[in-house]
């Protein structure tokens, strides 16, 4: 059985550990800028530390994994650990590739086999992957350096508990340092792939269809001009705001949810299904449901745009799962997602290499615990307006 004791993190506890780590992270994440004005400012500020990478190619074609992934994880690392990192850092380098890496390597036909057998070890396999040596030494500084009056992130804020609680003579709790680098690992991990990989699949479907990104940025240039987006700006940006639902939708990067165990017996479509029993909740079924969308395999973003342009919202569009389990971050990612992909088609005109044509852009998806774009490469023209 799969113990509540055990030391699985935010993402896999089950039970009251569960819950207690679940609140304790929203709380904590939120406590440090997740969903705020204060981690807006720190996206804008990352945006343009990849705006540079970006320049520094000089319109000549680039694999865009590295420097997008770096990015990201900068975000998710200033939230957990207090600080972002050069992207030049030997240190961050080597932890972000090794969590890339680790991701695709849990997707491989040989691991998911094991999907089949037991909840413990799929946990054990997530748990293994999303450690790094790198992250394990950056905790042992924090805890070495605490000051539990000013905590600098999730990291301090974790350890600041534990050790009131101890403190207190409460030994037994669900804080403990294997709770601690599971959920680090568990939060480094989701919050760098899944959001990395979304924004490189809209950058190469931009280049692939640059009538699309005509319009994008069309609507960049008319309501924003040359200033930096903002969060708040979303409402005035409809079509834009429906290309990035629609990459997401169309991508479905992780077509199949993390496992989930049933609470209750339930008949489901007409199956009975025991309590107990590991279910795989598939958002692709939903994501491209023929039902729910007009051209469900089509990349269309008039699927979130009404006939007067507005933006409108679909049920059927849960990229972040559902119910009590629903992605943590998902008010991060949306944030992320916005700021990274406005400020690169603001600064960029994304084109295929030379001698590739814009239907020769292969969008099959690499095997991996999630799907990412084939290796590839892109120009990245700076647009004429830019000042």
């Amino acid at each position: 059985m799969w113990q509540e004791h055990s030391a699985w993190g935010v993402l896999f506890s089950n039970g009251e550990s569960w819950r207690e780590l679940r609140r304790f992270a929203l709380s904590n994440l939120r406590d440090f800028g997740m969903g705020k004005k204060a981690v807006e400012e720190k996206i804008v500020e990352e945006c343009q530390h990849l705006i540079k990478v970006f320049e520094k190619h000089e319109g000549k074609a680039f694999c865009t994994t590295q420097s997008v992934c770096y990015a990201v994880s900068n975000i998710i690392c200033s939230i957990v650990y207090g600080s972002r990192f050069e992207y030049a850092d030997p240190e961050f380098k080597a932890m972000v590739n090794r969590a890339s890496d680790n991701i695709r390597l849990a997707g491989c036909p040989s691991i998911q086999v094991l999907f089949g057998f037991s909840l413990v070890r799929v946990s054990i396999i997530f748990k293994t992957f999303s450690r790094t040596e790198q992250m394990t030494k950056l905790i042992k500084h924090l805890q070495e350096t605490l000051n539990a009056q000013q905590c600098r992130g999730f990291v301090d804020s974790f350890l600041a508990r534990k050790q009131s609680l101890e403190e207190s003579g409460n030994m037994n709790t669900h804080y403990s340092n294997e709770h601690l680098v599971s959920s680090v690992g568990n939060l480094f991990a989701a919050g760098t792939d899944t959001t990395g990989t979304t924004l490189r699949w809209g950058l190469l479907l931009m280049a692939k269809y640059p009538h699309i990104q005509d319009q994008v940025q069309e609507e960049l240039s008319r309501v924003i001009g040359s200033r930096q987006v903002q969060v708040e700006d979303r409402k005035n940006l409809p079509y834009t705001d429906a290309v990035i639902h629609e990459t997401q939708r169309f991508t479905s990067i992780l077509p199949v949810s993390l496992p989930h165990v049933t609470s209750q017996d339930v008949t489901f479509q007409g199956y009975f299904i025991s309590k107990g029993t590991i279910v795989f909740p598939l958002l692709a079924s939903v994501l491209w449901d023929e039902n729910e969308w007009e051209g469900p395999r089509s990349f269309n973003p008039a699927h979130f745009l009404d006939e007067n342009g507005k933006f409108v919202k679909r049920d059927a569009f849960m990229p972040f799962s559902a119910g009590r389990r629903v992605c943590l971050g998902e008010s991060l990612a949306r944030m992320e997602l916005f700021l990274f992909f406005t400020s690169l088609l603001q600064h960029f005109r994304f084109t295929p290499p030379p001698g590739v044509k814009e239907d020769e852009l292969d969008l099959t998806p690499a095997v991996g615990a999630t799907l990412n774009p084939s290796p590839h490469q892109l120009c990245a023209q700076i647009r004429r307006f830019k000042t």
